[in-house]
């Protein structure tokens, strides 16, 4: 027999990039890959950016130990002279000796206490447009030469559009939220700064408990994305019940509960009509939509679930809602003080709320007043 006609299958190690599965398994096939040839990378991690608040967030990470050194980590690119540099350049930082990097970071002491030695970052863009950085990071010092840096940068880009790929499917159904969103908003009283500032506060939360509730960085930006949506429903409630100026009756109120199961419904055709069943976190966008008027003691709606039978992401967006609609000025209500807001979520809390929510919330009272101030309603 020939033996060169002969089939040999061979094993895809990136055959997971165009798989499923959450992009934190992604990055760790990529860096065991790496592993393989430059066994002194020891840290991959993705940073994405978001323009409008200027906030460079945490997103992704796999390091060798499996003690991520930073996560829940947020801070303004402006306060970065270094990334502020390589972004405007388009060009890649190499620092082989992160002790004679002059920088008070947080971020940079975190890595230098993990024992991290030597960095380099990757700006990664979308369109033109900064979306973000990859950085690889070693325990050895002066690795990050030539022929390292050519392998990397081929790693670094095809990372970054796997990535950008993934996060363009949640781009595109976060465009279709918002479009839908300009509906429900067009027919209620709740603003676009609403929806903006509700999803900030839902990301203050989920930082806030993610070492409680074991949320990745990865979870917690999903959860971001999706936080808009949770009234979607309300585009099926009839004008006669959701413009009612006065008391809805028992009725109208059963009506109106109703937007959550036409939440879930209009979700679920969403999906099925863009194709993204198998999109990850999907579960955790329904939920949001669905599950969000539950209260902790079974009295909520629509499944009268109790406790930890809430989902966790459910959890947050009702303390994320309430908080804002009670700090917001409405036909009916002026706009109630932060402290106001909170002592209603504590008494809340004692059966209807989580309080490990609320108190995470609390804890961000900085980060509250900038949200505030940056997305503001226009006069009504």
């Amino acid at each position: 027999m020939d033996v060169s006609s002969e089939y040999f299958p061979q094993e895809d190690r990136l055959s997971i990039l165009e798989q499923a599965v959450p992009l934190s398994q992604k990055i760790g096939a990529v860096h065991r890959m790496v592993g393989t040839h430059l066994d002194f990378i020891d840290r991959i991690a993705v940073a994405i950016y978001e323009a409008e608040s200027d906030l460079l967030r945490t997103f992704l990470s796999s390091d060798r130990d499996g003690k991520v050194p930073i996560c829940q980590y947020q801070r303004p690119l402006k306060d970065s002279a270094s990334l502020c540099e390589i972004a405007n350049l388009g060009r890649p930082r190499v620092i082989n000796d992160l002790d004679s990097f002059l920088s008070d970071s947080d971020a940079l002491q975190k890595l230098k206490r993990k024992g991290y030695a030597a960095s380099y970052t990757l700006p990664m863009f979308q369109r033109g447009k900064l979306a973000g950085f990859i950085f690889f990071n070693s325990g050895r010092k002066h690795v990050f030469v030539d022929h390292v840096i050519d392998h990397l940068n081929m790693i670094g880009h095809l990372l970054g559009l796997t990535v950008m790929n993934d996060l363009s499917s949640i781009s595109t159904l976060a465009a279709s939220v918002r479009t839908a969103t300009e509906f429900v908003r067009s027919r209620d009283f709740e603003t676009g700064a609403h929806l903006e500032r509700m999803a900030c506060y839902a990301r203050l939360i989920g930082m806030g408990v993610a070492e409680r509730y074991g949320l990745s960085d990865e979870f917690i930006e999903h959860l971001f994305l999706f936080a808009p949506l949770h009234d979607i429903g309300k585009l099926a409630i009839p004008d006669r019940v959701l413009l009612k100026p006065g008391r809805l009756d028992e009725e109208e109120f059963a009506t109106m509960r109703g937007h959550a199961s036409q939440g879930a419904d209009i979700i679920d055709a969403m999906v099925a009509n863009m194709g993204i069943g198998s999109l990850p976190y999907v579960d955790m966008l329904r939920n949001i939509a669905y599950l969000h008027h539950e209260a902790l003691d079974g009295t909520g709606y629509p499944r009268q679930l109790k406790g930890d039978e809430i989902p966790i992401e459910a959890r947050i967006i009702a303390v994320a809602d309430i908080f804002d609609a009670l700090t917001s000025v409405r036909p009916y209500k002026s706009a109630w003080s932060n402290e106001e807001a909170f002592a209603e979520l504590y008494r809340l809390a004692d059966g209807k709320i989580s309080r490990d929510c609320v108190e995470a919330l609390e804890a961000r009272e900085a980060e509250i007043l900038t949200i505030q101030a940056r997305c503001r309603d226009l006069p009504l």
